[in-house]
């Protein structure tokens, strides 16, 4: 027994140390593929280092030539709907059917939608002034009507009006003009006629026309209070009252640049006409307002993006600046933001070439490839600072190169893989796929132009500083015996740190004042046991606010959210949203297939499916008439008949004609399609009822025995939108959890991939919580900023997080002193410009620029946080363990302690040996 017991123990001794030979395997591979890293990096900055002025020269031709293409190629995105609208959807789907059965440029009067409105269009709300009915200004109404009719463009010496622009009415080819107009010129006529508004009775939402037939008008006037113990919905009182001009969709060049006159003289006209009325407000819009005002934000912030350059400039030399005029290096950081100036102009000029077209979302683009390439320039600082002074200054390139590019490269890869991603066919919107290939191209172009065109000024400064030139001025630094003779100012400009280096600190780099800050002050307070505890609990209330605002993420699909905030069609949907928010839009219900109308169990299968909306429907009303008449139509052939011969010449139904598709079938005729029309009722979240709506119907028409569609414009621009402005960021997202985990073995310690994992997590739940709880939704622009916090926070965490990882000190307190020391300049400097940077974009009024700015700030707090408070204090608590490393320093000092007693008992025999006697009297 005790025989087995010995082989058990040999057996379990064995594999163990099978399993230590595999992980010091695995060990080995990875640093192997380290070292293997950092050499080819050293071996580039040798070359750069040795070719100065061919890098320096290549990426300014580069940026000349593709600069100028940018200039003569550049060209706005005129499809708004194609850059903001899911690309593929069911509504597009059901709009090609829809469009197929039933023209919608005929009947978009119908299909009421209160932006997307299909086609050429202009649209007044009028507003009386607080307290007035707009009842009570009949007149004023039409006069306003009368100058829109009245509007005349002239091309080519031709006068046109909205007459011969408007749609046409399919039975008597008249305008197509909304019912309310009617409605107030029978009380212009009653009050013409002394009579009181009372004679003319209206109800809502469905009014009875003098012509027999019921309009609605539920979207035609707004503010509505409703007479009290009314029957049918009598209304007292209006505050405001909207009309559609609708124009016919032009195919010909020449008939469509007509239209748009049109529209520019309707704006032109409505602007003179609010400022001249005294009794109402007027505000308006048409179909190229949302883009236009959509494309402004771009125009409105061309001053503010050059203040926010001229800012950062200042920064960037201010934070490289020291005392020692000698090591000091203004240049460098201006010339590193001049770095990545050049590398966006090329990148846009690449985006041009490739036929690309601006739009206001790319807006963020420099701001975000400024973030990424300041980082790289910082860190190529630092580690310059970092190298021995003693070595000649492309040595010190060279190790400059090799010390961060490594890191630098990793996260630039994360860049192109989760901006990829992002402009990958999983993406649905078009202007988050084109704003995400053309970051990929801007990062790109960035690592080229930092390795290259700012490792030559590197070159030539580091020359600079070996010849002893001063940094700003490149002249030489006088001698030590000559500036002792000069009055104080002249030392003080003139100073090489010379007697700053003779204090405790032994690298001259280290008196940079952001680093003798880090160094002397703050990681010595990070790290103190007293402030540890209170770092948790603001890590605790931080994750439970964050918690709460991912609780309450809401949908953007609101186009507002990117339009210039003081725009008119900014004002006009606010006023629509609180005054005619009282219905939905028009949903368009069309039965695309022959169904037996005169069967009672189809007819109340119609009734179940329209139940709880406000129907304009031709089947109610042909009920309706067959009660009046008195007549039964229980068979096919008498249900159509009388339908075809009686209702629909009847003047106040004749306008259903174009609402049912007859075929011909020998002396016999088929119903093959038909369409009514719902609306529900609603609050001011109309959007988000409206989804509802969407998400319930739609349902129901693929598990219906009728065969039908719904269909809205407005849908184009909801249906999948939440699905689909949530999708880049999940697919970036897991990409780089797939990227870090994959590699996991590749890195000298794994540790490190988990925390980086960790702490982007918990950055980026970090700002979606917050920036929910700050009022930003879920729409394009928000999401590209998500995409970028997460490469934001691997930027600044990833470095920090691997010195910590690979230092030897003997306490994780001592190893995370080194890691704040090493990278928390380099950190603080980019993350300052950054936000200097962003700053101008405040004052930019527009939405879009507000969106920007919220999630930009967001993102470089979060990341300063746990960077310089959360990760210090936690990384002290956790592993990795630097126990090891002790164990390790132990062993090395007493084999050090023992080989010195080897050479001290050598030397003690050579004495004895050369002076015998001396050894004996001793």
């Amino acid at each position: 027994m005790c025989f087995a017991a010995r082989r058990g123990a040999s057996a379990s001794r064995i594999q163990r140390r099978r399993r230590w030979r595999r992980r010091e395997k695995r060990r080995m591979l990875r640093q192997a593929i380290h070292r293997g890293l950092k050499s080819s990096f050293y071996w580039l900055g040798l070359f750069v280092s040795r070719h100065p002025v061919f890098f320096l020269t290549v990426p300014a031709v580069l940026t000349v030539v593709f600069g100028s293409a940018a200039l003569s190629r550049f060209q706005p995105e005129t499809e708004l709907e194609a850059l903001v609208a899911p690309a593929h959807s069911l509504a597009k789907i059901e709009r090609s059917l829809a469009n197929s059965l039933f023209p919608i440029e005929r009947s978009k009067h119908k299909l009421y939608s209160d932006l997307h409105t299909p086609g050429r269009y202009g649209r007044l709300i009028l507003l009386a002034k607080a307290g007035g009915n707009i009842l009570e200004l009949a007149e004023q109404v039409l006069h306003v009507h009368r100058q829109v009719l009245e509007l005349r463009v002239s091309h080519k010496g031709f006068n046109y009006t909205f007459a011969h622009l408007c749609v046409l009415r399919h039975r008597d080819k008249r305008c197509v003009l909304d019912d309310i107009l009617s409605v107030f010129e029978d009380i212009r006529a009653a009050v013409l006629a002394n009579s009181t508004l009372a004679k003319v009775p209206v109800s809502y939402p469905n009014t009875t026309l003098k012509d027999g037939r019921v309009a609605f008008i539920g979207h035609q006037l707004g503010s509505v209070v409703l007479a009290p113990h009314s029957r049918d919905q009598q209304v007292k009182s209006a505050r405001a009252i909207q009309i559609t001009y609708y124009l016919r969709n032009l195919r010909p060049m020449v008939q469509d640049a007509i239209a748009e006159k049109w529209e520019n003289e309707f704006c032109k006209l409505a602007h003179r006409l609010a400022t001249a009325s005294q009794d109402l407000y007027i505000q308006w819009l048409t179909s190229f307002s949302l883009w236009r005002d959509f494309h402004k934000t771009g125009v409105l912030a061309k001053s503010e993006v050059l203040v926010s350059l001229v800012l950062v400039l200042l920064a960037a030399t201010i934070s490289s600046s020291m005392r020692d005029c000698l090591r000091g290096k203004p240049f460098l950081g201006l010339l590193g933001v001049l770095t990545i100036c050049i590398a966006n102009v090329t990148a846009a000029g690449i985006f041009f070439i490739s036929d690309g077209k601006f739009n206001s979302t790319l807006l963020g683009i420099p701001f975000f490839a400024m973030g990424h390439g300041t980082k790289g320039v910082f860190e190529l600082l630092a580690g310059w600072r970092r190298t021995r002074e003693n070595l000649p200054f492309k040595e010190r390139v060279a190790d400059a190169f090799a010390d961060v590019m490594v890191c630098y490269t990793m996260t630039s890869s994360l860049y192109i893989i989760t901006f990829g991603m992002g402009a990958s066919p999983f993406t649905n919107i078009e202007s988050v796929k084109v704003f995400c290939q053309s970051m990929c191209v801007a990062i790109l172009v960035n690592y080229f132009y930092v390795f290259s065109f700012y490792g030559s000024c590197l070159v030539f400064a580091g020359q600079l500083e070996q010849n002893r030139y001063h940094s700003v001025f490149c002249c030489k630094i006088p001698s030590v015996e000559y500036l002792d003779r000069q009055p104080t100012w002249f030392k003080t400009m003139m100073s090489d740190g010379h007697d700053l280096s003779t204090h405790h600190d032994s690298v001259p780099y280290q008196n940079h004042f952001i680093q003798h800050f880090l160094r002397e002050h703050y990681t010595e307070w990070i790290t103190n046991t007293y402030v540890k505890p209170f770092v948790v609990i603001l890590y605790l209330i931080y994750a439970s606010f964050s918690f709460m605002g991912c609780l309450q993420i809401s949908d953007g699909y609101n186009i507002v959210n990117l339009l210039a905030s003081n725009s008119p069609s900014v004002s006009f949907a606010l006023t629509q949203q609180k005054l005619f928010s009282n219905y939905s839009p028009v949903i368009g219900f069309y039965i695309y297939e022959p169904i037996e109308y005169w069967n009672s169990t189809v007819q109340e299968h119609l009734k179940t499916l329209g139940q709880g909306f406000n129907k304009i429907s031709w089947i109610d009303n042909y009920f309706n008439y067959l009660k009046v008449v008195n007549v039964s139509a229980s068979t096919k052939s008498d249900f159509i008949n009388i339908l075809k011969n009686s209702f629909l010449k009847s003047p106040e139904y004749q306008h259903f004609t174009e609402d049912i598709i007859f075929s011909k079938n020998g002396d016999e005729y088929d119903i093959i399609a038909s369409r009514m029309y719902l609306v529900a009722r609603t609050t001011e979240k109309t959007r988000e009822e409206v989804v509802e709506l969407l998400e319930r119907l739609r349902p129901l028409s693929l598990i219906n025995s009728i065969k039908f569609i719904v269909f809205n414009p407005t849908f184009v621009f909801m249906d999948r939108y939440s699905s689909s402005v949530v999708s880049p960021i999940l697919t970036s997202g897991f990409s780089v959890l797939t990227v870090l985990i994959l590699t996991f073995f590749l890195v000298i310690n794994p540790l490190g991939n988990f925390w980086l994992i960790l702490t982007v997590t918990s950055v980026e739940l970090g700002v979606l919580g917050l920036m929910t709880l700050w009022n930003v939704d879920m729409d394009s622009i928000s999401i590209l900023c998500l995409i970028y916090t997460l490469n934001f926070a691997m930027d600044h965490c990833a470095p920090h997080l691997y010195t910590f990882v690979l230092a030897t000190e003997h306490t994780r307190t001592q190893c995370i002193k080194i890691s704040l020391e090493e990278h928390g300049a380099a950190i603080l400097q980019n993350t300052s410009c950054f936000i200097i940077g962003i700053m101008p974009l405040l004052f930019v009024p527009s939405n879009l620029t507000y969106t920007l700015f919220k999630c930009s700030l967001l993102t470089t707090g979060c990341t300063v946080l746990h960077c310089f408070v959360i990760l210090p204090v936690f990384l002290t608590f956790f592993p990795p363990s630097k126990k090891r490393h002790k164990k390790k320093k132990r062993a090395k000092r007493k084999e050090r302690e023992r080989e010195r007693e080897r050479e001290r008992e050598e030397i003690e025999c050579i004495e004895v040996r050369e002076n015998p006697d001396h050894v004996t009297s001793v």
